[in-house]
């Protein structure tokens, strides 16, 4: 296989073979158009990814990406929002979006012989959307309701609270979904002209995979955006750049009326382009990523303190955190705290066992591969790769470097992650606590420490 040119250098008009059955082209006006022919299916999955996310907004249109996600489906110039309803439902398939904190991604998954109508749908919603004064109002209280849902859900508020702790000071500490007051306060003005800045074709990758040709997905990607200007044919290069973080050792709490105490405390980490990332991610799935893990086993199978327990990663384009979560019964607090940090502790003096980076290194490879049995998670891979890295890397090329990490390496990186006596530099506590004076001091020791 020839060395691959980053889709953001590749010349508009050009196409490039990437693997076997995965090709890119680089349409006039910078839209890079990634395609996947999986074989033996009979399924296809169009996404159309923009590189912007909760962190490309100011305060003042805090929530924007989200609001447009909700937005963009309520009409276009051609569909009413419920034609485009009526139209994927026709056909058995399904039509959505997500909204993140670096990107969004607006797609349909159908039966190939569909596809045209999924390309259609998609481009129309993305590229046509109205923003009509009555749509933003409407939308404006089902936002308001998705927050409120958010604040309901003690796990889901407690990841939010961790995030902004961790990473306070940067654009990334800004929740996905905004905030009441800049929700209620954003007009539709605001709303449009987010639109028409942010969501230009430089900055999206059109991917698509499935029982598909990618002659095909040219032809319908071009008769959807034929007419439609760009400033520039030169697509947009992924985000890069050192974080600048002034968070602080911190124990947050939320009060809530909880039967439990839901608790994570964590770390900055990683950015998604540092090399180590590899080996962090058999790290994580060691530490607390499955049934066999350190976390699970000495916190529920040996000493029965919660009944979930797990670890986690983030990896942005120019920082990342990684967390460990229990919820367990309000008195239990302390000691569960006390586990935390002398597991994280001795993993950063001892490192794991051989036989536990072998088994993270194979729950690894088993969950990618298995993970990506349908179009919609192999349409997922190839948008965010283009998107994030502006390279194609194979399945068997992830696999053997996940293969290549070695003990030494976790051991290294966990040294470097846990320095300080459980390494814990950020905490955050959801549960039926008044004051901050009410937690237990074995968990304030920990972030203390």
């Amino acid at each position: 296989m020839p060395v691959q040119i980053p889709g953001y250098e590749q010349r508009a008009g050009t196409t490039r073979t990437l693997d076997t059955g995965v090709k890119r082209t680089v349409l006039p006006g910078g839209l890079r158009v990634v395609t996947e022919h999986v074989p033996g299916v009979r399924s296809a999955t169009v996404g159309l990814w923009v590189g912007i996310g909760s962190r490309d907004e100011s305060p003042s249109v805090a929530g924007a990406a989200h609001y447009l996600e909700h937005l963009l489906f309520k009409g276009t110039r051609h569909r009413t929002a419920s034609r485009i309803a009526e139209e994927i439902d026709a056909v058995g398939g399904e039509f959505n979006a997500f909204t993140a904190k670096e990107h969004t991604c607006y797609y349909a998954q159908v039966l190939d012989e569909d596809l045209p109508l999924a390309m259609d749908l998609v481009t129309d919603v993305v590229f046509d959307a109205l923003c009509t004064e009555s749509d933003v109002e409407t939308e404006r209280s089902v936002v308001l309701e998705e927050i409120a849902m958010r604040d309901d859900d003690p796990e889901d508020l407690l990841h939010e609270t961790f995030t902004s702790a961790v990473l306070a000071g940067h654009p990334l500490a800004k929740p996905v979904l905004g905030t009441e007051e800049s929700i209620t306060g954003m007009s539709a003005k605001a709303l449009r002209g987010f639109y028409k800045r942010r969501y230009t074709m430089p900055r999206m990758v059109l991917a698509v995979a499935g029982n598909i040709e990618h002659a095909q997905v040219l032809r319908l990607a071009r008769k959807a955006l034929r007419s439609r200007p760009s400033s520039s044919d030169t697509p947009v290069p992924p985000r890069a750049g050192k974080a600048r973080i002034t968070a602080r050792p911190d124990l947050v709490l939320h009060t809530d009326d909880t039967e439990q105490a839901h608790v994570m405390l964590g770390m900055r980490a990683l950015s998604r382009h540092d090399e180590r990332r590899y080996a962090l991610g058999v790290l994580n799935a060691a530490l607390g990523g499955g049934m066999s893990s350190r976390l699970f086993q000495e916190i529920r199978e040996q000493r029965g303190l919660a009944y979930q327990v797990y670890s986690s990663v983030a990896s942005y384009a120019d920082t990342g955190h990684l967390s460990v979560y229990a919820g367990c019964q309000p008195e239990r607090l302390g000691e569960v705290a006390r586990v935390l940090r002398d597991v994280l502790g001795t993993i950063g003096k001892e490192g794991f066992t051989d036989a536990e980076v072998a088994r993270a290194k194979g729950q690894l490879r088993g969950g990618l591969v298995l993970g990506l049995e349908d179009t919609a998670s192999r349409m997922s891979r190839i948008g965010k790769q283009e998107l994030n890295y502006g390279r194609y890397e194979s399945v068997d090329a992830t696999v053997a470097r996940i293969d290549a990490v070695t003990p030494e390496e976790v051991y290294d990186l966990a040294r470097s992650l846990f320095r300080t006596p459980g390494g814990v530099s950020v905490g955050s506590v959801v549960g039926p606590y008044a004051h901050e004076d009410d937690l237990p001091e074995d968990l304030r020791e920990v972030i203390a420490s």
